[in-house]
């Protein structure tokens, strides 16, 4: 039986990526894509979600979010994935046919959660969407079997600052309602997107060698975004944090460390806006401590932090979905 998946997406190349890679899987269902405001505005990102179904062939159904964070100032991240979000090919990746739903992302996420057993929910952009749903309809928490995040950085450095990843900077109140929820996380963060989890000259010349439409697709869309990678990092390739957090949600075993810690998101320093503070050394226990995380101690359900991926795997499965 195919597992029930749900998608919430800001829609940028490398979420382009991860969405193909679900949609292209044959034991996974994608029951709905949910769009929020992230590496582009809520229109654009609508937009683009429509053209990875209507390339994949399917009817999954998209529905509109967020267009902002709950309480800060929207900032895209269009330097780094174009205007578009798609490295700005102008009309040649835009949907024909397809419509979005008329049903708020929001309310997509409370009914689906309700209506399906055991659905993943996988979060590819900043948290508002769910943020969102779960402070509307609680009750959702327990019903969601497995809700992968691509965001944050555990014990390590951010991309947008020193501190912090882009899709948690960018709504980090929504990251901390979410990280508060009990729901079942793993967290998939930056660090995996780096190093040798990046598509070398040589990944690149072996996907283009596959020669499908979402092969070409893949390396076309992130071809700027590897122009952004390369002077933020100095590193050459294509960076694809999103794709890599969809191949730990569809082969869990691509994970090869885990471990379950408390995890806050900081809101009120702006020098560390959106760092995702991970107990690692479970420093709860030290009563010093224990009044700063009370709240924290109180949820069930601990963060299951991924502390080691198998970047051949990762890739391996990449190649497979773009035939």
């Amino acid at each position: 039986m195919a597992r029930p998946f749900l998608i919430d997406t800001d829609a940028g190349s490398d979420d382009a990526v991860a969405i193909l890679m679900a949609l292209r899987r044959p034991d996974i269902d994608v029951r709905a894509i949910t769009v929020v405001a992230g590496n582009v505005p809520l229109p654009q990102g609508v937009v683009n979600s429509l053209y990875f179904t209507e390339l994949c062939g399917t009817d999954v159904p998209v529905y509109a979010g967020a267009e902002g964070p709950l309480l800060r100032e929207y900032v895209s991240a269009d330097w780094f994935h174009g205007a578009d979000g798609l490295g700005d090919w102008g009309d040649r990746y835009k949907p024909k046919r397809a419509q979005a739903s008329e049903t708020h992302a929001v309310d997509a996420i409370i009914e689906t959660a309700r209506a399906t057993t055991d659905l993943v929910i996988v979060t590819l952009g900043p948290l508002t969407n769910l943020a969102l749903a779960l402070r509307k309809a609680p009750d959702i928490a327990p019903l969601i079997s497995r809700c992968v995040v691509m965001g944050g950085a555990a014990c390590t450095n951010g991309n947008v600052t020193p501190a912090a990843e882009y899709n948690i900077w960018c709504d980090p109140e929504a990251a901390r309602i979410v990280f508060r929820s009990g729901l079942p996380i793993e967290m998939v963060g930056w660090e995996f997107s780096i190093g040798e989890f990046v598509l070398t000259l040589d990944d690149i010349d072996c996907v283009r060698g596959i020669n499908t439409p979402f092969a070409d697709f893949t390396i076309d869309c992130n071809i700027k975004g590897m122009r952004g990678y390369e002077i933020q990092t100095g590193e050459i390739g294509i960076s694809l944090p999103d794709g890599v957090a969809m191949a730990v949600a569809i082969d869990p075993t691509i994970c090869i460390a885990k471990s379950q810690h408390l995890v806050d998101v900081e809101c009120d320093s702006e020098l560390t806006r959106g760092m995702t503070v991970v107990d690692k050394l479970n420093l709860t226990d030290d009563a010093r401590n224990e009044p700063v995380w009370r709240e924290l101690l109180q949820i069930a359900k601990k963060p299951s932090i991924c502390w080691e991926l198998d970047a051949a795997r990762w890739k391996d499965l990449l190649y497979q979905l773009l035939r």
